[in-house]
């Protein structure tokens, strides 16, 4: 079924969706099935904590009137039968966070339940999730970035760091092809050299990668988001030191544990506006009602000691467009 049929489908549940007067119900417990990749680390762990804190603000409490339940779709039975699962749980709301695949499931899975999504790394109107931004129609609704704007910002902010380096290297996959693409576009326009680094059979073989990259004289690196990415981020950044090469990253997490630089969205605040929509639906709002609305903060952070390690120093301008410095 193409995502433009979902539409049609979604808005023909939405009006007999009954939610709103099961929540009324005294003693009512509403039960919230979270779907999303698997929380094996701090980062992904924080983000769910804080959709879970902007619900317990809005009054819906884990053990008192409020029951979730959190089914990773990365696992080796695939999304779709995990998605099966987490509805055969009887949720009142689901909650699609992560790559477009969660989503993607949780759709096939149920066009009856009401659905809340925090989406990464792809734009829910362009997909067809939703009819529009204002009025997205049916029983879907929730918060986005658009990735295709960031990948040509962090190109941007690396060649503003290092202006007399022009190769650079891309990693990415088939989850990140829409980045890529945006990334070749900017790198046109600057004229950089940009060299494809594809990346097909999981799990990915990163060490030779850079081995090809080194060997095309790579003199940056750009690492697009991808799901297959995220568990290898302290190898990946790792791998961009010992080949000498000023890295790039979406997420945070990255800099963290080496990467040298990252630029994108500030994810708890974008979670805790999810929750905030979740608490709205349980409480009666349709989710037609409720416009999909962009992630508005975003943040850069650089670590000085990667910079040392690489054997670079990053100019002042890029200092002080830095929200976090790790030193």
């Amino acid at each position: 079924m193409r995502r433009r049929e979902f539409i049609t489908l979604l808005g023909g549940v939405a009006v007999s969706w009954p939610l709103a007067a099961r929540a009324q119900q005294a003693g009512k417990v509403i039960r919230i099935g979270v779907f999303g990749p698997a929380l094996t680390s701090p980062p992904t762990i924080a983000y769910y904590q804080a959709f879970l804190a902007e619900l317990r603000e809005s009054g819906f409490v884990e053990g008192q009137n409020l029951t979730s339940v959190y089914q990773t779709f990365d696992e080796p039975r695939g999304p779709f039968a995990a998605a099966a699962e987490l509805i055969r749980t009887q949720p009142d709301l689901l909650v699609a966070v992560g790559p477009e695949i969660s989503l993607q499931a949780i759709v096939a899975a149920s066009l009856a339940v009401p659905i809340v999504f925090a989406a990464v790394n792809y734009d829910p109107l362009a997909r067809g999730y939703v009819a529009s931004l204002a009025r997205p129609g049916g029983n879907v609704t929730g918060v986005f970035f658009r990735p295709l704007e960031l990948a040509a910002k962090q190109l941007e902010i690396l060649t503003e760091a290092f202006p007399g380096r022009r190769r650079l290297a891309v990693l990415w996959d088939g989850q990140s092809a829409d980045q890529f693409a945006a990334a070749e576009s900017a790198a046109k326009g600057r004229n950089v050299e940009l060299q494809s680094h594809r990346l097909e059979t999981l799990p990915y073989d990163f060490d030779a990668v850079f081995k090809r990259a080194s060997a095309a004289s790579a003199e940056m690196v750009l690492v697009l988001s991808g799901p297959g990415f995220t568990r290898y981020r302290t190898q990946i950044a790792e791998l961009a030191i010992a080949h000498r090469l000023p890295s790039m990253f979406t997420f945070k997490h990255y800099v963290d544990v080496g990467g040298l630089m990252s630029y994108g969205v500030e994810f708890p605040p974008m979670y805790r506006h999810a929750g905030a929509y979740a608490a709205r639906i349980l409480r009666g709002t349709k989710p037609a009602d409720l416009p999909v609305e962009q992630a508005t903060k975003f943040e850069t952070v650089v670590n000085l000691k990667t910079a040392k390690a690489v054997g670079v120093e990053l100019p002042t301008s890029i200092l002080l467009r830095a929200d976090q410095v790790i030193e």
